[in-house]
């Protein structure tokens, strides 16, 4: 175990290494400063000339927000009619057939919000056409979306009162080009020398030593897999997602899959710091999301590694842990690691199986994707932490008798009261959601048995359904595989559930930045709260934990904890 956690910090230090330098080349390219890119500029303003856009043309928040959303519709149409008709199209070697209405739907709402839950399996589900113009391409655009929609935030906490908070298509456009894309570009040519395939020809017809006939699934996969990391997303090419080997052929690829999930999380705290001058705050916020990231990563390191006990009372060998539903490769510590990092970062993506997990572990995932701040998302993860920030700065100069200010701006009630009713919506959406389930499941004739959703019931069938409606509200897109989610009622709710978890946040955040806008900047003096101090950060985590674990507090007791003393009773 210390081995292996040692690797886990190399990987760690190795991502903050890259990540700081990465950080200050993003402050330079949302702040238009010479880059190492800027040869792609001519690409740029052509793509802006044929859309007719001036990027030049700041936006106030209202303008910001409306053009986010409304692109969002561009993309989503044709994706939904794409997924209903890609049984009639063409790159589609495994004659794959075109997806059911509510799934298309449910599947198209799931890449546009970068959440990824895929109530379908990726080589059985999806024509090559499919993988690539509408899941890749959606992994790009919502992930340059969230990016742009976090440095709106962040410009938006600048001094100058008034002004805007700069060019939605600008800073979008930029993304994709100066830093989704070269990343991605990177990273697959490392995955394709790694192992990872990249063909457009159909599945791959073998005889194994035993003389059975076998169609081996393959495609396109080197493209599609960088991004969904890179971006937060993590829609796996196959349904085994990391668990495939020709989407983690090696412990070397296992490593790169570690790093480019932390790495654009990570790099926008520094960028954070770089654009607004402020590098103490940045390192203030780095520390918070760690500790937040070990508050998860220990209990699910520790559970796993302890074993199951009723297995252990069968007088099977547990030395290695609990093994079911592990990637063999790896190992429990890794894989466990990598459960805890993608549920801290709402990727989302697996490398073995969440449902097979311990009780308590599945208290720490579902706290990692109900805090979303802990490094969190792409973008959105800075959003979260920052209506945490206004919160608990409210409280904090309340406490010590000074008036509420962040940045020079004043924090008044208004803006306490979209930051709270923000968190409050992220937490009754999913319960009520999950309540509604339970509701349905328990009055279907026979005890819900007809619907065939749950393979495990009692607690743990409730954790199971109160896992997929987190997962999707966070923007996660993991579950619990003893779910049969592929039906009108779960498609329809958990698309409900992630768009309201994808967009309530980030209108949120501008309405707030939209009232800070409107006052005037007042220079820090000694009454001031520091919001880069270790006091402050820890006061910091200590609101989130209040606002986040204790409020689910008695939803775990209904699950996973009531799971957790059954086994040990």
């Amino acid at each position: 175990m210390v081995t292996d956690s040692c690797g886990f910090l190399l990987i760690f230090l190795i991502t903050l290494l890259l990540a700081i330098p990465l950080g200050a080349y993003m402050k330079r390219v949302y702040n238009h400063e010479k880059s190492l890119l800027d040869f792609l500029r001519p690409v740029e303003n052509g793509i802006y000339k044929l859309c007719g856009i001036d990027p030049a043309k700041s936006m106030d928040w209202k303008q910001y927000l409306l053009a986010l959303l409304t692109i969002q519709v561009v993309w989503v149409a044709p994706a939904f009619i794409l997924l209903l008709l890609q049984e009639k199209l063409f790159l589609n070697p495994a004659h794959v057939a075109g997806m059911e209405w509510s799934l298309a739907l449910n599947s198209a709402i799931s890449f546009l919000t970068s959440t990824n839950l895929q109530h379908y399996s990726g080589e059985s589900g999806a024509s090559y056409l499919s993988q690539i113009a509408v899941f890749t391409f959606l992994q790009f655009v919502s992930a340059a979306t969230s990016l742009a929609a976090g440095v709106a935030i962040v410009r938006g906490l600048t001094a100058d009162p008034g002004t805007g908070i700069g060019n939605f298509f600008s800073d979008f456009l930029r993304s994709c080009t100066r830093i989704l894309l070269p990343l991605s570009v990177i990273t697959a040519v490392i995955f394709m020398v790694g192992g990872i395939p990249m063909t457009f020809k159909g599945p791959n017809r073998i005889i194994t030593l035993q003389g059975d006939t076998v169609n081996v699934a393959r495609g396109p996969v080197a493209s599609m897999i960088p991004i969904k990391e890179l971006g937060s997303n993590g829609g796996g090419f196959f349904g085994a997602n990391d668990a495939h080997p020709f989407e983690n052929p090696s412990f070397a690829t296992f490593v790169v899959h570690f790093i480019i999930v932390f790495l654009l999380p990570m790099a926008f705290v520094f960028f954070i710091g770089y654009y607004l001058n402020r590098k103490k705050f940045a390192w203030m916020l780095f520390g918070v999301m760690t500790a937040g990231l070990l508050l998860l990563v220990v209990p699910i390191v520790k559970e796993e590694a302890a074993g199951n006990p009723k297995i252990t009372a069968m007088r099977i060998d547990q030395r290695h842990g609990n093994m079911e539903g592990k990637e063999v490769r790896f190992g429990v510590h890794y894989s466990a690691f990598y459960a805890a990092e993608n549920v801290a970062i709402p990727a989302g993506t697996v490398a073995s199986v969440h449902d097979s997990y311990m009780p308590l572990s599945s208290v720490a995932m579902l706290i990692g994707m109900q805090v979303d701040a802990f490094f969190g998302g792409l973008g959105t993860g800075w959003i979260n932490m920052f209506m945490y920030m206004v919160i608990a700065v409210f409280i904090g100069t309340l406490m010590i008798g000074r008036s509420p200010e962040l940045f020079g701006k004043k924090i008044s009630t208004k803006e306490m009261q979209v930051a709270v009713a923000v968190n409050v919506l992220q937490i009754f959406i999913p319960v009520a959601l999950a309540a509604i389930a339970c509701f349905v499941y328990v009055n279907k004739s026979r005890g819900g048995d007809s619907l065939g959703w749950l393979s495990n019931k009692g607690p743990h069938g409730f954790t199971t359904m109160l896992y997929e409606y987190v997962s999707s509200v966070a923007g996660n897109g993991s579950n619990f595989a003893g779910l049969g989610n592929n039906t009108l009622f779960w498609n329809l709710t958990t698309s409900l559930a992630m768009l309201s978890g994808r967009f309530v946040p980030i209108a949120g955040a501008f309405v707030i930045i939209g009232l800070m806008k409107q006052k005037k900047f007042i220079p820090d003096s000694l009454g001031t709260l520091q919001t880069d101090s270790a006091t402050f950060g820890a006061f910091l985590f200590a609101i989130i934990i209040i606002l986040s674990v204790l409020s689910l507090f008695v939803i775990f007791m209904a699950g996973p904890i009531a799971e957790h003393f059954l086994l040990h009773r």
